[in-house]
C-alpha cells in the first residue's frame, strides 16, 4: 500500500490523487462511506447492488410459489385475485394433492 499526500480545499474538498483512484476503483459521483478510525479517517468505495422492482405479476408469483400447505395455497389464490390477477396466468408450481393442512414438502 502506498500513500499519498492531497490538499484540502475550500469547503473541505479532497482531491483523491489519480493513481489511488484508479487503483480503488473510484469514479466520479461515484460513493464512498468515511469511517472514523483511532488512526484516522479511512474512505472506502461502496459497492452498489442492483434493486429489483418487483411487478404485482413478480409478486403473485412470490405468493403462489412460497406456500407450505394446502390451506396456505388457497390463501395466496384469493390475495392473487385480491390483487386483480388471474393465478392461472402466473408460473408457478402448483402444490401437488395432500392431506388438508399437511405439509407439501
Amino acid at each position: 500500500m502506498r500513500s499519498e499526500t492531497a490538499k484540502i480545499g475550500k469547503r473541505f474538498t479532497l482531491v483523491i490523487p489519480a493513481g489511488l483512484r484508479q487503483e480503488y476503483g473510484l469514479e466520479e459521483n461515484g460513493l464512498v462511506v468515511m469511517e472514523g478510525r483511532p488512526e484516522g479517517i479511512l474512505l472506502r468505495p461502496v459497492v452498489t447492488l442492483p434493486v429489483e422492482l418487483y411487478t404485482p405479476e413478480r409478486k403473485a408469483e412470490f405468493l403462489l410459489n412460497s406456500v407450505a400447505t394446502e390451506a396456505d395455497y388457497t390463501w395466496a389464490v384469493g390475495e392473487v385475485r385480491k390483487m386483480g390477477l388471474d393465478p392461472e396466468t402466473i408460473p408457478h408450481q402448483k402444490p401437488e394433492a395432500h392431506e388438508k393442512g399437511s405439509d407439501l414438502s
